[in-house]
Parts: C-alpha cells; structure tokens; sequence
C-alpha cells in the first residue's frame, strides 16, 4: 500500500577541455560514458582531480581491455603508472553495476528459452508493469505451478520484474515503493469486515490496494499457528486483531505471534463491547510491556477499532504510517526485507532439497520399509534417517561424481 513517486535521475558534472574553442564534455550523463578523445589529452593529475570535483561518490570504473593503448604513445604514459591501459571508460554507479550484474543473471535464464516461451514471459512482464489484473492472476498461477519447466519459467518472469522494481525504487530515491503489511487473529476477530472497510477508505484516498490471502488450514492451533509466522516474514509491519474477548477464547493465540506483532488492534469496539474491549486494551498494553523490545525506534501500540462504525480504523492507519515513516529513516524496514529475502532463499532450498530426497529413486524405494521399522521399534528414527541419507549421497555421487 503506498503512492508512487519519482524523482529525477543522476545527473553528470560537465568538466570541460578550455584548450579547444568548442567546449567538449569529459562525461556524458545522458550514456554515462567517458569522452575518450577529451579524457586522454588531459594529465592524469588533472583528470582525477577534476574527478573528484564532480558529485559522484562510491563509483566504480569499468575497463573494457579488448583495445590497449600502446604505453608508447605520449597521452598513454601519464596512465602507465597506475595500469590504466584502456581505449573505453565508462563510469557507473553502485545502482548501475548492480542492475548490470541482475541483467547478466537475466540473460543466462532467458538463453535457453524457446521463442514461444519468450514471448509467454514477455507478455505476463509487460502486463505486470502496466497493472493489468488478468495478467497477475496468470502470473500468479504460473509462480504457483509445481511442474518444472512452469518453476523456470517462472523465475525468469520474477527476475525481470526484480529489475524492474530496482529501477522504481531508485526512481523513489530508494525508498520502497509499497508498504506491506500483514493482518492475523483467531476465528471470528472480524478480519474480512475489517480488510472490506480499510481497504474502502485508503482507495477513496487514492491509494492502489492488493490483498493476499493465506490459507491457515495446515495450522492445528485454532488457527493462528505456523501460517502467522510465514505472513510475518514476508511484510513491513505485522497487526494483531483481537476480539474484545479474554481467558479460554484467547488460549489458541501464542505468545509467539503477540511478540511478532508491530500493532494490535481489538475489534468490534462498539455497543455493549465498548466495555469488554477497553480492558482487553488495556491488558494488552500491559503485556507488550513486559515483551523483548524487537525495534530500536518503535514500541508496539495498542488501539480499539470498530469496522462496523468507522471507530479507531482512521488513527490505525495513522499508527501505520507513524511506524512506516520512523522504520524507514532508521534503515530498519530496509534491514527487515533484506533479512526475509534471505529467510526465503533459504526455506526455498530447504523445501527444493528435501523435495529432491523424498524423490530420489533409491530413497523412495526404502522410505516404507524403514518407516514400519521404526513404527514398530525395530530400528530407532536416528539410524532410519542416516540410513536415508546414505543411500542419498551414494547414489547421488555416484550420478554426480564429487570433484
């Protein structure tokens, strides 16, 4: 959820060469290149120190060595000393390096595709980046597809669209160009009401709204279980919503999702609620209290909101805008989706590893005749598991050998 807004690019200081009666650029913003012509008939102690009279910091130079200069020639001698011996200088920054590795990674994907799959990935891209919903939906399922030629094709598709995305956000002066946030509770908290009247109010104010759904059903405490903690990893800011009720009905939430939560919000604050629910507010304030502290610059809040009357929904979204603002001048939001881009690779590998074991030929074979031994007693779930593991590698060696 957020607006979208872009600034100006990066703009090239223009040194210029006061030998010539027509100025000559020494670098060219509009191609990010050096002028060669203008740069080899400055000194080398010129050169640098008008280098580092331009804005730019942090840059990296680029050598393209396929053409040397000879070391002979005179303009080449100042460069001698520092090994310099190229015919093409192009300056860039860490955005742009970084965008030419992503390409680079991009191209090695898209070579071994067929040209009716390139213009499948084209087609899902160039619809994505326009907002067209038929296109998600399609990339969506694609994304989804267990078939093995759908996942590489999928990650072709979800490559382009990161470049894309990197290209927006440093438009966006680096700022992300969304705000994510996730919405948990028990059965009956008021969820949907809650997302059909929030998402009313930021859309009439003009804001582009996208829900997602999980489906807890794999969870077998209540409903807030495991599923929770994959929404919490994936968003900016994790909300509690809890009915204003207390004691058994509340026993299936675990302390671990109310230690995960930015924002609690108790529902259905209104009528012969109201009551009931300001001592819920205030039980919960005083038990974030007694939490470890997850943030250096925000402490969870606690509000009463009431979807069925409009009450408390609009100083949520304040709350959320408070701590969005206060996240992303600290650096932590940054920090918290660098971190889940690595707690996703590594649950992908997990789930791609112990997929590729539980198929591999040998191991599936075994699986049901180790599994009734340690039903039975005979064989202890540590020896079944090493047993599994060594006919893995074995076989697994024996079809890639280990250099």
């Amino acid at each position: 959820m957020g607006r979208q807004t872009s600034e100006n690019g990066l703009r090239g200081k223009r040194i210029t060469n006061h030998t010539e009666p027509k100025k000559r650029p020494l670098f060219s913003s509009a191609t990010n290149k050096m002028n060669v012509p203008v740069l080899l008939q400055h000194p080398h102690r010129h050169f640098l120190k008008r280098l580092l009279r331009t804005p730019f910091r942090c840059y990296h130079f680029i050598f393209h060595s396929s053409t040397h200069l000879r070391s002979g020639s005179p303009w080449a001698r100042p460069f001698d000393s520092l090994r310099l011996h190229c015919t093409k200088w192009m300056l860039l920054s860490d955005g742009l390096k970084r965008k030419l590795c992503v390409q680079t990674t991009l191209k090695k994907h898209t070579e071994g595709l067929s040209d009716k799959e390139q213009r499948f990935v084209d087609k899902l891209y160039t619809g994505l980046i326009q907002g067209q919903r038929a296109c998600l939906a399609e990339a969506i399922t694609l994304i989804e597809s267990t078939h093995s030629r759908k996942k590489e094709l999928a990650q072709v598709l979800l490559q382009k669209v990161l470049v894309y995305h990197r290209e927006q956000e440093q438009l966006n002066k680096g700022k992300p160009r969304a705000f994510r946030v996730g919405l948990s509770g028990p059965p009956g908290a008021g969820k949907s009401t809650f997302i059909e009247y929030f998402g009313k109010m930021l859309t009439e104010r003009g804001h582009k709204l996208s829900v997602l759904a999980v489906d807890p059903s794999s969870c077998t405490s209540g409903g807030v279980g495991q599923s929770e903690f994959a929404v919490a990893d994936m968003v900016d800011m994790f909300v509690l919503l809890l009915p204003p009720a207390g004691g058994d009905e509340l026993q299936g939430i675990k302390r671990g999702i109310i230690e995960m939560a930015d924002l609690v919000a108790i529902t259905k604050s209104d009528g012969d609620l109201v009551v009931p629910a300001r001592r819920i507010q205030a039980e919960y304030v005083s038990a974030l209290k007694l939490l470890r502290k997850r943030s250096e610059v925000w402490r969870p809040k606690v509000v009463r909101i009431s979807a069925r009357s409009g009450e408390g929904i609009t100083e949520m979204w304040d709350k959320m805008k408070e701590f969005r603002d206060l996240m992303l001048a600290s650096g932590e939001l940054i920090a918290r989706r660098q971190k889940q881009q690595k707690v996703w690779m590594w649950n992908l590998i997990q789930e791609s590893v112990l997929e590729h074991f539980r198929t591999h030929p040998t191991v599936r074979e075994q699986i049901p005749l180790l599994e009734r031994k340690v039903l039975s007693g005979a064989l202890s779930p540590g020896l079944a598991a090493d047993l599994l593991l060594k006919a893995f590698k074995t076989k697994t060696n024996e079809v890639h050998p280990i250099q």
